[in-house]
């Protein structure tokens, strides 16, 4: 099969691009701009397009289908002659599903949670040398790709995102798939960009449990009391499977899981990160995967990329690099960490970077977001704002949404650097919470500070 790909320097879009040339397709592809890793990692394999931009001569009649990116418009000059010439247009969640019609399709869902499910799930199977198919939101130890597709493996294991499918295509990715096998991690209101009311958000849930296979199971944080209530009265002939957090017990800055083969020391820890242990090891177990079985390759999880990351240590202090950015996730990632190092000054820092946390109107939902660190910062750029097209933003406005009257706040990356690097980190944990870089921080140099 002859595929080009319509923004091929997304994060997903060249992971499956590669995925499928090492299936034997042919592929080209198009970007405005491509950033590193995808840059190298796109040129190494041959795929780099070797000018950027938009190019309607590209599109031909002899390619078998399109793939579009959420990062192409609706009048990109090559989706436009492909509309022209009736070549088939696949959004990444279509393509993938095309790919996987007669597998056993696992989706994992879910506001928060979901790449590290995918990623406990992942490191499971690896650990037992049970191959799958899968399609996983962050890079993960172990594997080369975050997508990986063959003709033969019978699972495939898919992240499932609720934000769009492609410029063309509203409907959120996980209404795509059709999994025979599904988790829901939870509800937390987020994509306000696209769901405006909290009702809209959670509709999306609801279509989700009712888009799996007649006879298919759903594993559901029973925590969570609007996910509860959205796959408890699903009248869907589906199989429901709940779970919440396991017994554990923290010595000495471990965790330890209580298991029926004796306590079991983990490397990750937080009730969040528990929860989401639990909900791996119903999805493991359909998946052929004893409990005993289960809890021996789960102790070697060390945590997905970028989601609770220790990036530095010693004796007195530790630093941990999250994407936390929604307001339930930022709470309990600073809770998850207060709890761990109770004995320490737990420093939060957060970068409001989404579209949804700028949101002048979103704002409040951060309240008590930071309550349980013992000083707390908060980071944003009116650049950033701007550049977002969104109405501007106050200090004071932060200030209030999050009610603590110590907040510390910074919109110049240079003094919040400074402010950093001037900090006395003995006896502390310092916890960064982004999706972004706080305007260029190295966290390279961050380690310097330990």
């Amino acid at each position: 099969m002859r595929i080009h790909f319509i923004a091929i320097g997304g994060s997903a879009m060249h992971n499956l691009a590669i995925a499928l040339q090492q299936k034997g397709y042919q592929i080209t592809g198009s970007d405005d701009t491509i950033h590193d890793p995808s840059k190298t990692r796109l040129a190494n394999r041959g795929l780099l397009p070797e000018t950027f931009g938009w190019f309607p001569e590209k599109i031909t009649t002899d390619l078998d289908a399109i793939i579009l990116g959420m990062h192409a418009k609706k009048d990109n000059p090559e989706l436009l002659k492909a509309q022209e010439l009736g070549v088939k247009i696949y959004s990444y969640p279509e393509f993938l599903y095309e790919q996987s019609k007669d597998k056993t399709r696992v989706v994992i869902g879910g506001s928060h949670g979901k790449t590290t499910i995918t990623s406990m799930i992942l490191h499971v199977l690896n650990y037992h040398d049970r191959e799958v198919d899968y399609m996983v939101g962050a890079q993960l130890e172990g594997f080369d790709t975050m997508v990986h597709l063959t003709e033969k493996n019978e699972f495939i294991v898919l992240e499932g995102d609720e934000y769009l499918s492609s410029p063309i295509d509203m409907r959120p990715k996980f209404h795509l798939y059709k999994p025979n096998i599904a988790l829901l991690s939870g509800i937390a209101w987020d994509h306000i960009n696209v769901f405006p009311t909290f009702e809209n958000y959670v509709e999306q849930f609801s279509v989700f449990t009712d888009s799996l296979t007649n006879g298919g199971i759903m594993v559901y944080n029973e925590e969570d009391e609007v996910l509860k209530e959205v796959v408890e009265s699903s009248n869907h002939p589906i199989k429901k499977y709940p779970y919440s957090t396991p017994d554990y017990f923290i010595d000495n800055g471990t965790t330890y899981l209580e298991t029926p083969e004796g306590d079991l020391p983990l490397e990750i820890f937080g009730d969040h990160n528990l929860q989401n242990l639990a909900g791996a090891k119903w999805i493991c177990q359909h998946m052929g995967i004893d409990e005993d079985e289960f809890y021996e390759a789960i102790a070697s999880f060390k945590g997905a990329s970028k989601r609770l990351e220790k990036i530095a240590e010693n004796s007195s202090t530790v630093v941990f690099k999250d994407f936390a950015h929604s307001p339930s996730k930022v709470a309990a990632t600073t809770a998850a960490v207060k709890n761990q190092y109770s004995n320490r000054t737990l420093l939060a820092c957060l970068e409001l970077h989404t579209y949804s946390s700028l949101n002048a109107e979103f704002l409040s939902e951060y309240k008590g977001a930071l309550d349980k660190a013992d000083k707390a910062v908060v980071f944003y750029s009116p650049h950033a704002v701007k550049i977002k097209q969104l109405e501007e933003v106050s200090e004071g406005q932060i200030a209030n949404a999050f009610e603590r009257d110590d907040l510390v706040i910074y919109t110049n990356p240079q003094e919040f650097k400074e402010f950093l690097f001037s900090q006395n980190l003995e006896n502390t944990a310092l916890l960064l919470m982004s999706s972004g870089n706080y305007g260029g921080l190295d966290f390279e140099e961050i380690k310097g500070l330990v």
